[in-house]
Formats: C-alpha cells, sequence, structure tokens
C-alpha cells in the first residue's frame, strides 16, 4: 500500500476533521476542520477550491453523480453549493429559523434532505429548484438519516423516534427506540424469497449498544441486536455482500453477521483487529475488500477470505490515534483522518497499465508515474512523471507515450534523463498506442493513425509522415493492430489481416479469415503473428506462406499472448488468463508438416498481468504497481540439475524436446546415460529434421547404420524428399510413401516399398510410377507367396510376371490355353490378331468383352452371321439389330429382339427400317417405343395415321404435351369422342366436355361414360351443372337414361343424391319386370354407401328387401321349401303394388305355394284378390278352376307361424316379421331365409357383409354356389359363426 499524499493543516491541528470522497469519480476530496472553511483537493493532493462558512460545518454531503458538494454551517440558514464542474459555489436559502443539523442527498434523482435541531425538515429538488418544509417532523434534533433506491427517507432524532417519509415529505411509517439512534442506513435483508428487490430494511445504532433493524414490510416485528459487553460500544457498521453486516466496537473487534432469518443474532465472524481500540471500518464493495483503523494501524481483508490479512499499514508518527476511514467508489484510493487533525490517502489499487518493446518494459508504479525498466539487459530503472492518470502506457525503443481519451503525451528515453518531447491529440478516443523506433500507431474508434514520433528530427517525405487506415473507402473496421520494426499489422471486424510495410509505404500482405479478428501478437520479427477471433479460437499465422495453425486446447478466456524474447526460441509463445498461463510451441519444420502443441501450464498469483517472457523467466506486473518475476513450469530443466532425481530428469528431458531445446536435452542424456533417453533425444531430432544433430547424437551411442545413413541424405535440399526419408527412418512408411509422392522424386516411394517388400503397396505405385518394373514386382511376390503356401495368388502374380512382357503373346496364350484360362488365352490371341484361335476358344469363353472384340473383327471381314451370333453372346443388342435390318434382311428377327430388350436405339432403327418400306403404322409403333414422340406424330400428321399413333401413345407413359398435340389434330379433324379423350387426358376438362357432348349419337353411351369420368376428375361445379342438363335434356330436349346421372353422382362422390337416383332407376327396372336388374342396382348402391359411412334412405332398403324376398321365392321354391316360399311370397304380395308388370302371376303363386305349404287362410284371401274383375280375366286357364273353387268353399285353417325373439329385446315375434313390436326396431333379415335375424345364430357372408342365420345360411349353401344378396361365389366353409353380434344389430338405415 503506497501512500499517495498526506494533507496537515495547521488550522486544523488539535480538532477532529470531517472529510467526504466525491462519488462515482473520486477525483475530489472535500475537508473541513475547526477553521470555517471547506478545502476542496484533487485525488493527487492539490487543493482545487475551497468555501469559507461564517461557523463551522456541520455536514456536508455530494449528490450521486458527484457533481454538486452541498455544506451547512453553524450560524447559517444558508445551504452552500459548490459545483465540480464550473468550480463555483452558490448559496441557496434554506427558510429555515432554526439550525440545520442534518444534510443528505437521494440515491435517485436530486433531492437534498435537510434537518434541523427542533425536527423541522427541508426537502430540495435541485431539478426544479422546489422547496418543501416540513414542520414538526421530528420534535427535537434530527441526527441521522438516509434514503433508499425508492426515494424513501428514514430520519432518526434526539426525540427517540425513527420517521420514514416519502419525497413529497409524507410520513409513511414511524416507530419509536429506546436510546439515541445513530448511523442509519437502508438495505435489503437476506431472505429466501429473491421476488422483492427493494430496499426495505432499516438499520440504526441505538444508544451505541444494540442495532436495530426495522423491515418496512413487516413494521410490527422490528430486531433489536445486543452484543457482548467486553465488545464495548458499537463505533460504526457496514452493510455488505448478500445481507451481511459488519460491526466495528470501540475495543479493537469486529464481527460479521448475517441478516438471514435463519441466521439472525450469530456471528458469521468475530476478529480482533486492534489491542486497544478501533475507531473506524470501511467496505469497498469493487475490491471485495474491509479496511479498519486503530491503534496507529490500518488492517486489510479480502471479504471472500476474512481470515486472510490483505494488508497492514502502521502510521507510528500519529500518536493521538487515528480516527475515520473511507474508500473512493472505484476502491483506488483510501483515505484515513486522525485524531490530531491530519489526512493521509493510500493507494490501494493501481490500473494495471503496461507495455513492452523488445524487453524493455515501461508500467505505472502511482497514478502520476510510470516506470521504465530493462532486466534482460541489465539497466536501471527509470521513473517518470507523468502529468496526467494515464489510460494507456506505451513504450519503444527510444520513446515513452502515456495519454487518456483522445490525447498522448510522448517522452525521450535519453541517456541523460527523460525528456518530455509533445502532446498530440488524436480524432477520437485511444483505445492503445503502439511504438517502435521512430513511429507511432493509435488505434481509435475502428481507425489507426500511424505517424512518425519525432517528425523534425528525420527529413522525412511529408506522405510518410503519418497515415490514416483503413482507407476511406474500405467500410471495415480496425479492432487490433500492433507495430514491429519492419511493419503496422491490424485485424478487422470483417476478418482481414493487413500487413503495411513501413519503409516501402504500402500494404504487402493480406489474410481473409472466416470471422472478424479480435487480437493480434506479432513475434519480435513480425514473421509470425498470433491471432484471436470473435469465436475466441486462436491460430499461429505465417505471412511468408499464408498458411495458418490452430492452436490447440485454447481456453476462451485468454486476454492475451506473449512472444519468447531469448533469441534461440523462436517458436515459443504464452497465452494467458486470469489465473493460468499456457505454454505453446510452434514447430515450424518437422516431418508431418508445421503445427502448434501446448507444453504445459503455470498457475499464476492472483492479479498479475504478464508482460515480458524471456528465456522462461515471465515478468508480471501486480495491482500495487511492482513487478515480480515467475518461472515457466515448463522451462524447470533452466535451474540447477545437481540433486534432481532421474524421474524428474526424463520429466525434463520431455520438456526440452517439446521446446526444441536440443543442447540442454544433450546434456540431461549426458547426466542420465541411458540409452534409451539418447535414442528419444534422437527420434525428436528425425521428427524436427535436425539432421547434423541427429548425426551427432547417433555417433555418441555408436549407431554406426543410422549415421551412415543420415549422412547420405543431410545434403537433399527438397523439404519434401528429406522429410520421407527421415519419417521411413521413424519407421512412419505411409507418411514417408506420401512425402515421396510429394517430392520430386515420387520413384522412391516404390523403392521404399520394393525394399520393404510390400508388395501390394509396390505393385499400385508401380502402375503409376514404373509399369515396366510390374513384371519384376509380380515375380517377387509370387516367389514370396508361393514360399507360404498360397498358391492361387502365386500363380495369378507368375502369369502377370510372364504376360506383362509384351514381346511373348502368342506362348503366354497357349500357356493361358493349356491352363484352361480360356478368356485370359482368348485376350492375349486377340492381341496377336490369331481370329482363328479365337473362334476356336469362343464356346468356352465367358468375357462379354472377348465376344464384342470378336464380333467386331468379324463383321469388318463380312461374315454377319458369326458376328452377329457374337454380338448376341457380348449382350450388344444394338449392334445385333443393325446387322439383322442393314446385311441379314430379316426384320422379324430385330423386331422381336427390340420387343424382347426395349432397347431405344433398336427401335429407332427399326422404325428407320419401316419408314423406308413405307409401311407407317409400324414406323410410328417403333419411334413410339424408343421415345421420339414428335417425330412419331408428325409421321402420322403426314399419313393421317393419327389413330395408330393415339392408340400406341394411350398406353405409354406420356407427356401432356404430346396427348394435348393429338387431341388438337382430332379436333381439326371435327372427331370429337377422341379429341374429348385426349383433352381428358392432358387434363383440359372443360374441352374434353365439350367434344363428348358434340358426338353423334351412334357413340352416345360410351361419350357420356367419357363425360362423366371427365366431370369426375374435373371436380368443376360449372363442368357438373352442364353434363347434368345434357343428361336431363335440358339441351337437346331428350332425356337420357336414369343410369348414367347416377354413375355421374358415383363419380362425383355425392352418395345421397345417387342413392335417390338409384332408387328411381330400381323403381324403373321394376316396372319394366326386371327384378333381378333392380335388385342389383339397390345393392351396388346399398353397399357404396356403406362403404362410406353413409345412412342407408329407409326407402331404399324397404325396396331392397321386398325384391331381394321376391328373388328367395326361386330359391325356396326350387328346393321345395313351400313353406318358406309361401312365406316370401305372402310378403312380396302385401307389396304387390311395387310389381305392377307381374301383380296376376305373383298373386296366383302365392295362392299356390300357401296351399301347399297348408296355410289355407292365407290362400283364401289372396284368391279372393285374384277375384277382382281387373285380375280374374288375366289368371292361367291351368289354375283358374282351382282358384274359383277355394274361394265358393273357403278354408280358413292355418299352421301359427312360429315365433322366434328379437335379438334386440328378447320379445317372441313371428319369424318372418322384421319389425318388434317390443322395442319397435327393425330387425336385419336373413339374406338366405328372410327371416328376421337370431343372436344366437349369426353369420355374414364375406363377401357383402349381410347378415344370415348360419344354420339356414349352411342348408341353402348345399344347393348354391353363390350368395343370394351379392351373387359372389360361395362355399361353405368360408361361413364363419358369429357369437357377438352387437356391431352388426347398430342400424345404418335411417330411422
Amino acid at each position: 500500500m503506497k501512500r499517495v499524499f498526506s494533507l496537515l493543516e495547521k488550522t486544523w491541528l488539535g480538532t477532529p476533521i470531517q472529510f467526504t470522497w466525491q462519488k462515482t469519480s473520486g477525483n475530489y476530496l472535500a475537508v473541513t476542520g475547526a477553521d470555517h472553511t471547506v478545502k476542496i483537493f484533487d485525488r493527487h493532493g492539490q487543493k482545487r477550491s475551497e468555501i469559507n462558512l461564517p461557523g463551522n460545518c456541520v455536514a456536508m454531503d455530494w449528490d450521486k453523480d458527484g457533481d454538486i458538494l452541498a455544506v451547512i454551517a453553524e450560524k447559517s440558514s444558508c445551504i452552500y453549493l459548490w459545483d465540480a464542474n464550473t468550480n463555483k459555489t452558490s448559496q441557496l436559502d434554506s427558510g429555515m429559523r432554526d439550525q440545520m443539523s442534518f444534510l443528505l442527498w437521494s440515491k435517485i434523482g436530486s433531492f437534498l434532505a435537510v434537518g434541523t435541531v427542533k425536527g423541522n425538515l427541508l426537502i430540495y429538488n435541485r431539478q426544479t429548484s422546489r422547496k418543501i418544509p416540513v414542520l414538526g417532523k421530528h420534535t427535537k434534533k434530527i441526527t441521522c438519516g438516509c434514503w433508499n433506491a425508492e426515494n424513501l427517507l428514514a430520519l432518526g432524532g434526539e426525540d427517540k423516534m425513527i420517521t420514514v417519509s416519502n419525497q413529497e415529505g409524507d410520513t409513511i411509517r414511524q416507530t419509536p427506540v429506546r436510546s439515541d439512534p445513530s448511523d442509519m442506513q437502508f438495505s435489503m435483508m437476506k431472505t429466501d424469497d429473491r421476488t422483492s428487490a427493494t430496499e426495505s430494511t432499516i438499520s440504526v445504532v441505538v444508544g451505541k449498544k444494540t442495532l436495530f433493524l426495522f423491515n418496512l414490510n413487516e413494521p410490527d416485528s422490528p430486531i433489536d441486536l445486543e452484543f457482548q459487553q467486553r465488545y464495548g460500544t458499537i463505533i460504526c457498521y457496514s452493510w455488505y455482500g448478500d445481507g451481511y453486516i459488519m460491526i466495528g466496537f470501540s475495543r479493537g473487534i469486529f464481527v460479521v453477521i448475517s441478516t438471514h432469518i435463519r441466521e439472525i443474532g450469530q456471528e458469521i465472524f468475530q476478529a480482533r483487529d486492534h489491542k486497544d481500540n478501533l475507531t473506524s471500518i470501511a467496505i469497498s464493495q469493487t475490491l471485495n475488500k474491509a479496511a479498519t483503523c486503530g491503534d496507529n494501524c490500518i488492517k486489510i481483508h479480502d471479504l471472500a477470505e476474512l481470515k486472510d490479512m490483505y494488508a497492514i499499514i502502521n502510521l507510528d508518527d500519529e500518536n493521538k490515534g487515528l480516527s475515520t476511514l473511507s474508500w473512493t467508489d472505484d476502491g483506488q484510493l483510501l483515505a484515513l483522518s486522525t485524531q490530531r487533525g491530519s489526512l493521509h490517502v493510500f493507494l490501494t489499487k493501481l490500473p494495471i497499465l503496461g507495455d513492452t518493446c523488445s524487453t524493455r518494459i515501461a508500467y505505472l508504479t502511482s497514478l502520476l508515474e510510470v516506470t521504465v525498466a530493462n532486466p534482460v539487459e541489465g539497466e536501471l530503472p527509470i521513473t517518470v512523471s507523468v502529468d496526467v492518470e494515464p489510460n494507456f502506457v506505451a513504450v519503444g525503443l527510444y520513446h515513452l507515450a502515456v495519454g487518456m481519451n483522445n490525447r498522448a503525451w510522448f517522452y525521450v528515453l535519453g541517456e541523460n534523463g527523460v525528456k518530455k518531447l509533445k502532446d498530440v491529440e488524436y480524432l477520437g478516443t485511444v483505445a492503445n498506442i503502439c511504438l517502435h523506433s521512430d513511429y507511432a500507431a493509435a488505434l481509435f474508434e475502428g481507425k489507426v493513425q500511424l505517424h512518425l514520433i519525432e517528425s523534425e528530427i528525420l527529413d522525412a517525405q511529408e506522405e510518410r509522415e503519418t497515415r490514416l487506415f483503413p482507407a476511406v473507402d474500405d467500410t471495415c473496421r480496425i479492432l487490433c493492430h500492433a507495430l514491429t520494426g519492419d511493419f503496422l499489422i491490424y485485424g478487422t471486424d470483417t476478418g482481414v489481416i493487413q500487413y503495411f510495410y513501413i519503409e516501402d509505404w504500402q500494404f504487402v500482405n493480406d489474410y481473409r479469415h472466416p470471422v472478424s479478428v479480435k487480437k493480434i501478437f506479432p513475434d519480435p520479427n513480425g514473421t509470425r503473428l498470433v491471432f484471436i477471433d470473435e469465436k475466441s479460437d486462436g491460430f499461429v499465422y505465417c505471412p511468408v506462406n499464408d498458411a495458418t495453425y490452430e492452436i490447440p486446447d485454447f481456453s476462451p478466456t485468454i486476454k492475451g499472448v506473449l512472444w519468447e524474447n531469448w533469441p534461440m526460441d523462436k517458436g515459443v509463445f504464452i497465452a494467458y488468463d486470469d489465473d493460468k498461463v499456457y505454454t505453446y510451441v510452434f514447430h515450424k519444420d518437422t516431418i508431418q508438416g508445421s503445427k502448434v502443441i501446448l507444453a504445459g501450464g503455470t498457475k499464476v498469483p492472483f492479479s498479475h498481468k504478464p508482460l515480458l517472457l524471456y528465456n522462461g523467466e515471465l515478468t508480471c506486473q501486480t495491482q500495487s504497481g511492482k513487478i515480480n518475476n515467475i518461472y515457466l513450469s515448463t522451462h524447470s530443466f533452466l535451474g540447477s540439475l545437481k540433486d534432481v532425481g532421474p524421474n524428474e530428469l526424463k520429466q525434463m528431458l520431455a520438456q526440452t524436446l517439446m521446446l526444441k531445446r536440443f543442447s540442454d536435452a544433450w546434456e540431461m542424456c549426458r547426466i542420465l546415460n541411458d540409452e534409451a533417453a539418447w535414442n528419444e533425444l534422437a527420434i525428436a531430432c528425425l521428427h524436427h529434421m535436425e539432421v547434423e544433430f541427429a548425426i551427432r547424437v547417433y555417433r555418441s551411442i555408436v549407431n554406426v547404420g543410422m549415421v551412415m545413413s543420415l549422412e547420405q541424405i543431410k545434403g537433399i535440399e527438397d523439404h519434401n524428399l528429406l522429410a520421407g526419408h527421415l519419417a521411413m527412418f521413424t519407421n512412419d512408411f505411409n507418411l514417408a510413401q506420401d512425402l515421396y509422392l510429394a517430392s520430386s522424386c515420387p520413384v522412391a516411394a516404390l523403392e521404399m516399398r520394393r525394399d520393404l517388400q510390400h508388395w501390394d503397396s509396390a505393385l499400385q505405385l508401380a502402375k503409376r510410377l514404373a509399369p515396366d518394373q510390374i513384371p519384376f514386382i509380380s515375380k517377387e511376390y509370387a516367389i514370396q507367396l508361393e514360399f507360404m503356401g498360397d498358391y492361387v495368388n502365386a500363380l495369378a502374380h507368375y502369369e502377370k510376371g510372364i504376360t506383362g512382357d509384351n514381346k511373348q503373346f502368342s506362348e503366354a496364350a497357349q500357356l493361358y490355353e493349356k491352363g484352361l484360362y480360356y478368356d485370359k488365352a482368348a485376350s492375349v490371341y486377340i492381341r496377336c490378331k490369331n481370329w482363328a484361335k479365337v473362334g476356336e476358344l469362343l464356346p468356352h469363353v465367358s468375357s462379354p468383352k472377348i465376344h464384342l472384340q470378336y464380333a467386331k473383327a468379324k463383321e469388318a471381314d463380312g461374315r454377319y452371321k458369326e458376328a452377329v451370333v457374337a454380338y448376341e453372346n457380348a449382350k450388344q443388342w444394338n449392334s445385333v439389330i443393325r446387322i439383322y435390318l442393314d446385311h441379314l434382311n430379316n426384320p422379324e428377327k430385330a423386331v422381336n429382339i427390340v420387343r424382347e430388350t426395349q432397347s431405344l436405339d433398336g427401335a429407332k432403327m427399326v422404325a428407320r427400317f419401316f419408314l423406308q418400306l413405307g409401311d407407317y403404322g409400324s414406323a410410328i409403333q417403333f419411334l413410339v417405343m424408343s421415345k421420339c414422340n414428335n417425330e412419331a406424330f408428325t409421321l402420322a400428321q403426314q399419313h393421317n395415321k393419327m389413330e395408330i399413333y393415339a392408340d400406341i401413345i394411350g398406353s405409354e407413359g406420356t407427356t401432356n404435351e404430346d396427348y394435348q398435340s393429338i387431341a388438337l389434330y382430332f379436333e381439326g379433324e371435327k372427331k370429337h369422342f377422341q379429341a374429348g379423350k385426349f383433352f381428358l387426358l392432358c387434363g383440359q376438362y372443360s374441352r374434353a366436355l365439350k367434344h363428348f357432348l358434340k358426338c353423334p349419337s351412334s357413340e352416345d353411351s360410351v361419350a357420356i361414360e367419357m363425360a362423366i369420368e371427365t366431370v369426375g376428375q374435373a371436380k368443376d361445379e360449372l363442368l357438373t351443372s352442364q353434363l347434368i342438363d345434357h343428361l336431363m335434356g335440358e339441351s337437346d330436349g331428350m332425356p337420357k337414361d336414369a343410369k348414367y346421372l347416377f354413375r355421374l353422382y358415383m363419380a362425383l362422390k355425392q352418395y345421397r343424391e345417387a342413392a335417390q337416383t338409384a332408387i328411381i332407376i330400381a323403381r324403373e327396372e321394376q316396372s319394366s319386370g326386371n327384378y333381378r336388374n333392380a335388385h342389383d342396382v339397390l345393392f351396388s348402391m346399398y353397399a357404396e354407401l356403406k362403404s362410406q359411412k353413409i345412412k342407408i334412405p329407409s326407402e331404399m332398403a324397404t325396396n331392397l328387401m321386398i325384391l331381394h324376398s321376391y328373388i328367395l321365392v326361386k330359391i325356396h321354391v326350387k328346393n321345395r321349401d313351400h313353406m318358406k316360399g309361401a312365406r316370401m311370397l305372402i310378403r312380396v304380395a302385401n307389396n304387390i303394388s311395387k310389381f305392377p308388370s307381374h301383380i296376376v302371376p305373383i298373386l296366383t303363386s302365392t295362392v299356390i305355394e300357401c296351399h301347399r305349404a297348408g296355410l289355407k287362410n292365407s290362400a283364401f284371401s289372396f284368391a279372393a284378390m285374384l277375384m277382382r274383375p281387373e285380375y280374374r280375366s288375366k289368371i292361367d286357364v291351368k289354375y283358374k278352376k282351382k282358384i274359383e273353387a277355394m274361394v265358393r268353399r273357403p278354408d280358413t285353417s292355418e299352421t301359427e307361424e312360429v315365433t322366434t325373439p328379437c335379438p334386440f329385446c328378447e320379445f317372441l315375434l313371428p319369424e318372418c316379421e322384421l319389425l318388434c313390436p317390443g322395442c319397435k326396431n327393425n330387425i336385419p333379415y336373413c339374406i338366405a331365409t328372410g327371416r328376421h335375424m337370431l343372436k344366437d345364430d349369426w353369420t355374414v357372408c364375406p363377401h357383402c357383409d349381410f347378415p344370415a342365420l348360419y344354420s339356414e345360411f349352411k342348408i341353402m349353401l348345399n344347393t348354391e354356389s353363390t350368395c343370394p344378396m351379392c351373387s359372389e361365389r360361395l362355399n361353405f366353409a368360408q361361413l364363419k359363426k358369429i357369437s357377438d353380434s352387437t356391431q352388426y344389430l347398430q342400424t345404418e338405415v335411417e330411422q
């Protein structure tokens, strides 16, 4: 802790003094004693102003921004206001008659509260100049008070009351206390519930013994905290952290308590800082530190760990004791007043500002002092006093620059001391400055200004004096920059890194990165550069070859990078964050190429900022303005090696090898004297391509072979070739091969594989690099395989060895033939052009390639039959077709092949052939097959063969354009049906419908069917109504058959309308006596509605039931089951009006069947009906007399109808009755008998899902082979008895 200044005014001596720091910035300190003045000093101890008062100062306070100091004095009713910005004092009349005793500015807004000795209050709003006097706020003197962030004002007075008022002066709360209140503060109690973050707790010292906590939200339960007697009286206290209070007691003890409701009353921490007495405590939340004073010393603790003492400041000259402590808001300065009337200010935190240039460092050692040192060169430190507290510091080879805002002051560092050179104003607030020998570069607001430091010394050309980057037309912003001896380098928000060469005054290099570049750190020469991008990734960039290398394990918290300044360690750099330094090495020349490796990490003490790295020694700057040296853990080998054990030595050896410190590594190997260590060093030398050093190492361990090998290659200049040899020596053969292939001598890869007997790889390389070596390599490989017993592969490679020699084709072919390798033999015979032998071998050859070569040869000789067979064997169908058409004149064969193979080219050839013959139909067919639709269409048009083209194309996968062109052709020819058909295919529905409706009557039925399909696909209301009008006869007065309307509704999925039409059609069919047709129409509609889950109209269901009953009659009568026949006929006769064309025959059959079944009464009633005059004459002569006799002599006996239970309610009803009188439900009927269904005898037709009585259906299927309802084929085995018929009882018919 450094003392910045002390104040000792004669007029203050012997009296206690008051002082207060300016809020926020802490630039001013106001001090007053018993001399009727308030003196204002700056933070360096210089007096800036003075306020004269009529009496001693009673109280003073700075407003929240530190702009206005308010002072009240004895014997005055004025408030004195000193403005820090204008350095002027003004007076404000309080209007109060009695003496003022208390003064305090609000935390929010600009309210000033002033209290008086009689308990009156004035609230002054500086913004509006409004004064609110509140008389009688207290009955006695107001002594203490505080504001909170909601502008509530709490006051305490000698009347032992605490009042809480709003900014208008209205009292909101008040509470009495037991003794005089003092030191009142607003804060927030520590609670579990974080919802209310308001300062709602008032703390106040009562009677100097207890701490009283009053929560505004719980006014009825205040807390009174008493402390041990031995502590003495409460001197002062301060809130901090999450609801903690630090309290200082008169006997040298301080205590920390928590205000959490579960911990209240417990001491969290207690310490005796001072032996005799404690006079003040102060807390800096910014620094997270607490200071106490007493017994002539200040002790500073870290709030995070109170047990640890951070610093002790002794003041032995202050024999009268100490008084009050106070920090500035930023925690930089700590002021202490003493009992004898002096004031001391200490520097507690210094901004860590420092810079380096080569091995010279400059760093801030006090607020107005910079020290320049060069520890490496052994120069003595120079201290430079500066005029302003700097925001930035920069050092060059001969200059120092400090500055703030947009100004910088330059100093010359001469041999005879430091001389101030000049100050420079820039065009914006400077972020930082870099210096080198002659030039300075300042970064401000996205721009960099490069300028000469001493322009008058150098007789430079004018344009080289200064330059602004980037150029005016460049929209990028510069985010970082650096200056080396030769270059200005900067990085931008567009990811560009630019190199500007100062000597030539021009750009020499740029690199484009995908994202913006935040920071750059060049090495001392500027030939390598570390940069950090906006994603916090780090890279090494080499401008020489424009290559970047990602830095591995790069922490996103990295603050900066330093390069090693020791000349021998060129690739080493460190990256640092707040608590760790990471050592990296950039290995430029290794056999694997360039890369960056992480060598290790070193912990850094708290708030140490690295400034300079030299030979593993890191110089750091601390908060106290000193420098401290740390040795990196990765350079531990630089210490003494005397008493180091072998294990540690091995670790150190690994470090030296990582850092490429081969001389140090040699020393360690010498001490270890271990062959493994020497080998490790040798391999590292090979890895880093240090051939000379590797020879030295191998020579020392007497490895003659390696020494000789390395001696042979050490002069090679081709980097890849040398690296390939070294990779081979380290047994990394794949890498060696890649390097050889990239070198000027790729054959070295083949030689290596051959020497290693890696025959597979050697053969692959030989194909590419040296085909003439394949036979020799094949032979060697074959010998090895034969030796290993792999005879099959050995033989294959021997063959390669033989056939590889192109002078021995015929012998090789004979050899293959003898070995029954017909494909290979034929292939070699072809190369000799020995076609006769090839022809002999063809039946044994399977390779299509050989057949094809033979076929081509035969075709060239004009021997087409043999050629065609060979082409067929080679599956070359196009050639087969061509020969059949062009040479063998066999179109049938060609056509068959085209049909089988679907060859497009073949189809084209056939089409061309037929075209020449004038067979246009066939030509069109094959043109379509070959996808030449346009040619086919043109041909059809020219020769009036469009029907043929249309038929062919209709079945192919064809485009809409093709369909449209056909449609347009037919439209022109007035062939409406065909035009409509093709307009439908290409989706032009309205044109299609127009043509269908124009068709002549001969095509009427088919045309209407097509029109319905068109409307069904179009789903267009206009087209639908057009067709309905046509069907209804609106257009030509001729209504069409209702079946078309039915089909239309079905196509449109308008099932209800379709159902109504179906009923009408069925009715017409019934009237015509076509009962089966009527039945089928109704059944198909019923099934369709059922599948669409639409309720069946009851009329349709009833008509179907009656028609079905009529159809069942024939089956029962045929099977001689007269009772069932009679019952069905009775049902039909009861609905005889639905059978108008067969009334008499049906009634006659009913009479006869009833008579046969013994239903005499029913026979009589229907016979009587037949005797009506309109029917009598139409009765068949055969039965007339019998029926007349029946009426004359009536027999009314009747067999009773069997009753069976209703499946819904079990009510017993006649078996042919379908309406239950019990539950009024329509009961489903059996399609085999016409009776109502029974629950326990249920089955359904598997095709139409209509129910039947299982037992009866089974009997029926003995004589019948189809379902009576849907006419589908059915046998007994397909029936399944259904035990649970519930789902079939859910009605499908509209009730």
